[in-house]
């Protein structure tokens, strides 16, 4: 297990530079970050400036070099000391990129967290309940609405959810409130943006659950646990359960990653600050170290979650053995 985890992690920071060079290199390279750090009205001798200030003056692999090393040492701008991990100032806002993803991450957290709790306890439950009966008419019933909400888009359902009790008066606008502060307003705040995301998210977790369930069923160990005469329920939910988990943790695993790197279009529709809210305006700005700080930042979130997707497996099914 301990060969397997530095295996992976190893090959985690090898992509992680990669990516790191690729897109330095395709966004330090292709244009001049100092004309889009400047601004309008900016003369020849303020861009020269910069490109001092910023040690664009140099060549591009010393460039990227300095900004490999200011990750893990730190870097000194002419506007200051830049801490580790520093991925540079913000040319928007002249703020440290690292402390701005720091304090976007709480809110973007919250909404993943929550969203998750919700979208997998309804979509195991109801995906089990679906097995279990298998072949009624409320496995038939739950089956078709989650095919049907599996189309839906949370740039449909958002609009709509605010319609219906947003702007209508029965509930605030979603807004992120610190949950050491005020843990109820926290929980209400978000709730709206929960519930849809687990409307769309449950759909696939009900599919899911409930194939993998009807699978492990047929397994051979549990029709062995059904002629020893365990109890059909205590058989469901002691074997064919634990080994229906491991794809749900593989999806699981991805949609965390994708959330924490910065649920995009959740946070555009329903205005909150996050890190996916962070992407947007820095690419309409053109932004490129705090676009380059979110790439990185939410590819490395992408990396770990599946690292301990991988070594969950063990833990789940003792039948995965990593080699």
């Amino acid at each position: 297990m301990l060969q397997f985890l530095l295996r992976r992690t190893f090959g985690a920071v090898v992509i992680l530079v990669l990516l790191s060079a690729f897109t330095f290199f395709v966004f330090f390279g292709a244009g001049d970050p100092a004309a889009m750090s400047c601004g309008k009205n900016c003369t020849a001798d303020n861009i020269a400036l910069i490109h001092q200030n910023l040690g664009l003056d140099k060549p591009l692999p010393t460039q990227f070099w300095d900004f490999i090393v200011g990750i893990f040492a730190g870097r000194d701008y002419s506007i200051g000391h830049c801490s580790a991990p520093c991925f540079g100032y913000s040319f928007a806002t002249k703020q440290d990129v690292w402390s701005t993803l720091m304090d976007r991450l709480p809110t973007t957290a919250s909404l993943a967290i929550g969203g998750a709790a919700v979208f997998l306890t309804v979509g195991l439950g109801t995906g089990l309940i679906a097995a279990y009966k298998r072949g009624s008419f409320l496995d038939k019933a739950l089956t078709s609405v989650s095919m049907v909400l599996s189309s839906a888009q949370i740039y449909i359902l958002g609009p709509i959810a605010l319609g219906l009790f947003v702007y209508s008066g029965i509930m605030e606008s979603p807004k992120y409130v610190d949950f050491t502060s005020d843990p109820a307003g926290w929980f209400m705040g978000l709730l709206l943006p929960w519930i849809v995301m687990a409307t769309i998210f449950t759909a696939q977790y009900t599919r899911m659950s409930r194939s993998t369930m009807i699978e492990q069923l047929q397994e051979e160990h549990v029709r062995t646990a059904k002629a020893k005469g365990m109890s059909s329920s205590y058989v469901f939910l002691r074997y064919a359960w634990r080994g229906s988990l491991i794809p749900i943790v593989t999806i699981l695993g991805m949609d965390l990653s994708s959330l924490f790197g910065g649920a995009m279009i959740t946070e555009f529709t329903f205005q909150l600050a996050g890190i996916g809210r962070l992407a947007i305006d820095s690419v309409l700005t053109l932004d490129l170290p705090m676009v380059m700080g979110v790439l990185i930042f939410s590819a490395a979130l992408i990396l770990v979650f599946n690292i301990i997707v991988d070594a969950t497996y063990a833990f789940i099914d003792p039948r995965v053995r990593l080699s």
